[in-house]
């Protein structure tokens, strides 16, 4: 990672919330080393000054490039739908900004149905049809309504429902991650643990 231990962290973005080019001031400086006193790494403990978030980021001293960083970047796994991961990906990225990160968020869980073939019907009907067909559990369809994830809502909002906050968009964001990874991530686990188990094993070395 071409990024400094200093004063402040020059990430892209920050971890939590994801705001470009992110005040990342340090505030605390330790040494650790492992049981056996070897493996002697330098830390240092960043906090985002517009989220509060906490970073930390381990190198060989002060100056040196950064080995570990925690929390690491997650990124969506690609067997999630082109569409729907972009969508995911950009909810993400504008977290700090809710409205438009619900709305992404929708637009996101929009592509995964598609993408199954329902295309008919308002985004909950088709969530509660998924689960009617045990595409879904009635679980993550419950929980679909408990989150703000009305894409219509935000493009025409009612005057008595109240903006999204960030807690809203980190719901909503969570949601749609679980539902990516029940619809797509988890069965291609399957299939590639599946073809792995029928492949002869290989021949042993004389």
């Amino acid at each position: 990672m071409s990024v400094r231990l200093e004063n402040t962290l020059k990430l892209e973005s920050c971890p939590h919330c994801r705001i470009d080019n992110p005040n990342l001031v340090g505030h605390y400086d330790l040494t650790t080393k492992d049981s056996e006193g070897r493996r002697p790494r330098f830390w240092s403990i960043y906090i985002c000054q517009r989220c509060g978030g906490v970073v930390t980021a381990s190198g060989d001293n002060v100056g040196a490039y950064v080995e570990e960083l925690y929390p690491r970047f997650a990124s969506i796994d690609t067997a999630i739908p082109e569409r729907a991961r972009v969508y995911l990906t950009q909810a993400v990225q504008s977290i700090h900004s809710p409205s438009g990160a619900v709305m992404l968020a929708a637009c996101a869980v929009d592509a995964m149905l598609k993408n199954k073939s329902y295309v008919e019907g308002s985004l909950y009907t088709r969530i509660d049809k998924a689960a009617e067909d045990h595409l879904i559990t009635k679980d993550m369809a419950k929980w679909a309504h408990e989150v703000r994830l009305d894409a219509n809502e935000q493009r025409h909002p009612d005057p008595d429902t109240g903006l999204p906050t960030e807690k809203d968009a980190e719901r909503s964001i969570a949601f749609v991650k679980a539902l990516g990874e029940f619809m797509f991530v988890l069965p291609a686990r399957v299939t590639r643990g599946l073809a792995a188990a029928a492949q002869p094993p290989a021949a042993s070395k004389k």
